[in-house]
């Protein structure tokens, strides 16, 4: 099938690893699409740093003094870079409604553990995987799923199962499913790209 690039705009919070990944995979001619813009909440997160290192806009729009205006400020920057798909990528705050209406349909998450049973507020990182451990599964998921108004809610892409071993620890298996993260992501919008997958009110 023919690729049409994707245009894509990043939200993170810290390092940024998935899309840092994705603009790798772009650079090297394994994902088509164009990085337009990498927004953070925090003036600090390496992933801004790295984004103005490979060329890609950065803007830093914080979130706590006023989510309303921070909410109209990302969709707004997101709109003037002509980006048609947002990806979190470690991004630690609820999007609001403005940001939620202009890209409905067009936002993506990775979540580090099956879900529903495994997701929710408060549900992220370390935690996630404690539970996953203290519940007793044979395995563990990465789940890239839609973005809506709620926690790890909106409908599911894409599904990668990561197996659990006997005597895991919540460590080795949060090792296990970062390492396994991005290049999930980068394959997921490769295929959405390709038109392999479709997303669901693009279909």
């Amino acid at each position: 099938m023919k690729s049409s690039p994707l245009r894509l705009g990043f939200l993170a919070s810290g390092n940024g690893s998935s899309a840092e990944a994705m603009v790798e995979a772009i650079a090297g001619g394994r994902l088509a699409a164009e990085a337009r813009l990498l927004v953070s909440n925090r003036r600090d997160a390496p992933a801004l740093r790295w984004a103005e290192d490979r060329g890609v806009r950065a803007r830093h729009i914080p979130t706590l003094p006023n989510p309303e205006r921070a909410d109209a400020a990302i969709a707004e920057a997101m709109k003037a870079a002509g980006v048609d798909l947002i990806v979190l990528s470690g991004y630690l705050r609820r999007l609001g409604p403005v940001t939620l209406k202009a890209y409905a349909g067009r936002i993506l998450n990775i979540h580090p553990g099956p879900l529903p049973r495994f997701g929710g507020e408060g549900m992220y990182g370390a935690r996630v995987h404690q539970a996953v451990i203290d519940a007793g599964v044979s395995e563990s998921a990465i789940v890239i799923h839609l973005v809506d108004g709620e926690y790890d809610h909106g409908p599911e892409i894409a599904r990668r199962a990561v197996p659990i071993s006997p005597g895991d620890t919540a460590e080795a298996l949060e090792a296990r499913v970062k390492a396994l993260e991005p290049p999930f992501f980068v394959e997921t919008l490769q295929r959405i790209a390709t038109g392999e997958l479709a997303l669901p009110d693009a279909a």
